[in-house]
């Protein structure tokens, strides 16, 4: 089975929208890396998550692709804090007993924590997947307004299950953006 590794904030939640409307009403400045990093590091990540909607029917889909069997299925995150990881476990553990949970500290690429040859990430940001690609996996892009931005793109984590990931990189139902 091929190794399928898919992002948590913004693709299965919607936390950036959340946590960008939270430091809009603190009135913290995006430009001032220190401030913001501190912002992220005390954050309350059970409340943000409590708060935050699923996009497009996430859980669902990843259960769907589970079912499917036929990727071998891990969420791989970007992380600032223990409390981030903490929390994103007990919410993800509340819907799949077994998936693996991967955080990556946000210093280091993903690319760097597992074997990214041959292997598909589903991200909304384009820098993990170019780093993705460049280590020789496959990189899906999750937008919703479905700009691939030169990758493949999808808004629903199911359509994963439409793709062909054959190595002449052609998509089953024309996805092409």
């Amino acid at each position: 089975m091929r190794n399928l590794y898919i992002d948590f904030d913004g693709v299965i939640m919607d936390t950036i929208t959340t946590i960008n409307r939270i430091m809009k009403e603190l009135h913290i400045d995006e430009r001032n890396p220190e401030e913001v990093l501190q912002f992220y590091e005390t954050l309350n990540w059970k409340n943000i998550l409590a708060i935050t909607p699923e996009i497009n029917d996430g859980i669902a889909c990843i259960q769907k692709i589970l079912d499917a069997d036929i990727f071998d299925i891990a969420i791989l995150t970007h992380v600032n804090s223990l409390d981030e990881v903490i929390e994103k476990v007990f919410f993800l553990r509340k819907y799949f007993g077994n998936i693996t949970i991967i955080p990556v500290p946000k210093k280091i690429s993903k690319t760097k924590m597992v074997h990214a040859e041959d292997a598909i990430l589903v991200d909304d940001y384009s820098g993990n997947l170019r780093e993705w690609e460049e280590a020789g996996g496959i990189g899906v892009r999750f937008n919703l307004r479905l700009n691939g931005k030169g990758f493949r793109v999808i808004d629903r984590l199911d359509q994963l299950l439409e793709l062909d990931f054959t190595p002449n990189l052609t998509f089953k139902k024309n996805m092409i953006q």
